[in-house]
């Protein structure tokens, strides 16, 4: 079980780092004026844009925004909390990891109902959304799956003696 979790905790801190970097930068301009943005970043969002067709993020729909301030607001501490989480080995990493899963699914089964439901997104661009898709059921299983022995040393530790008072 510690090498399925150690794999997932590798795939999990590299979906996170995507993230953590990702969500701010080119996220944010969705819901944030592209003026406060450096001119490649909103240069390379609008590539990607005409690139894979994504008219969520030309468009700007009301309900999209909406997630993305979601995004930027809950899911993306989520995701600093679970980077440190994984790093430092913290026991609370599962829960972090099922709050950022649920929250990241939800939002991915609107969007994604949204562009099959219109018939608007090209095969390349639902491929570039089902991974995320993915990423947040491994989230979530990862966050059901039991305490690694690391996380349970806390509870085996010694108590400290107390004073007796008089």
């Amino acid at each position: 079980m510690g090498a399925l979790m150690k794999l997932v905790d590798a795939i999990l801190f590299v979906f996170f780092l995507i993230i953590v970097i990702a969500a701010p930068l080119l996220d944010g301009q969705s819901c944030l004026p592209s003026n406060i943005f450096p001119d490649i970043l909103v240069r390379l969002n609008t590539w990607y844009a005409h690139e894979y067709g994504d008219y969520l993020v030309s468009e700007k729909p009301h309900f999209f925004v909406g997630l993305v301030w979601l995004e930027l607001v809950f899911a993306w501490p989520l995701s600093v909390a679970s980077l440190y989480g994984i790093v430092a080995g913290k026991s609370w990493l599962p829960t972090t990891c099922l709050m950022y899963g649920v929250s990241t699914l939800t939002a991915m089964v609107a969007i994604l109902s949204e562009m099959v439901g219109s018939g608007k997104a090209s095969e390349k661009l639902l491929k570039m959304y089902y991974p995320f898709l993915g990423f947040a059921v491994l989230a979530i299983l990862r966050g059901l799956l039991p305490h690694s022995s690391k996380s349970n040393a806390s509870v085996t530790r010694p108590a400290v003696a107390r004073k007796k008072r008089a």
